[in-house]
């Protein structure tokens, strides 16, 4: 359980911007720790170091290390469905096959580009333990949910056949993050544009 943090005024901000900006520092930690090193060697201690706060700090905005992981991970998820949309909005009525072209595009630029987010999103949330596990197959749940939303408007427009594409999304989604996941850990990695051409070409099974 997170501990209640200062009150008052201090140095010309308020309790509740000083922890905001504590909180943003540990993120900033996490990220660079977590997606540089690992999580298994990111103890309390070092994010504390790197963050230049204490542990009673960190344990006023988090339960425990797995719980800093987890507000890393869905920050970089966050940002991601947010450049999907944007992305998605500019081309709205065209063909399907644009716009699942489109969202992935944006979905790996703004997960990868930055290969410490990359790491987090595909290396390091995988297999830390049972929560952290649930945590992440019900993000991707909610990915493989807009991938069926976007075929459900191909359907509608009479642009794919109308069938169930639960399967299909899981497994396009299995394929990004799969895919996603070598190419963090290759020591001779492709230049993240190739990553996107070939997942492009996989969605076009999607909707070909």
């Amino acid at each position: 359980m997170t501990q209640p943090g200062p009150r008052g005024r201090y140095a010309g901000r308020t309790a509740t911007e000083r922890r905001a900006e504590r909180r943003e520092r540990l993120m900033a930690a996490g990220l660079e720790l977590f997606g540089t090193e690992g999580y298994a060697t990111a103890t309390v201690g070092r994010v504390c170091r790197a963050a230049n706060l204490s542990t009673r700090q960190y344990y006023e905005e988090f339960a425990d290390r797995e719980a800093l992981l987890i507000a890393v991970y869905d920050e970089v998820n966050a940002e991601a469905t947010a450049a999907v949309g944007d992305a998605l909005a500019g081309v709205e009525g065209q063909p399907l096959a644009t716009r699942v072209r489109v969202a992935l595009t944006a979905y790996a630029l703004s997960t990868a580009a930055d290969l410490r987010r990359a790491r987090v999103a595909y290396v390091e949330i995988i297999g830390v333990n049972a929560a952290v596990e649930a945590h992440r197959m019900a993000t991707r749940s909610r990915w493989a949910g807009l991938i069926r939303g976007l075929l459900g408007t191909g359907v509608a427009a009479g642009e794919i056949p109308s069938r169930d594409y639960r399967l299909a999304a899981s497994a396009y989604i299995g394929a990004v993050n799969g895919l996603l996941q070598d190419w963090c850990a290759a020591a001779d990695r492709a230049p993240l544009a190739d990553v996107v051409d070939e997942l492009s070409r996989i969605s076009a099974a999607l909707t070909g």
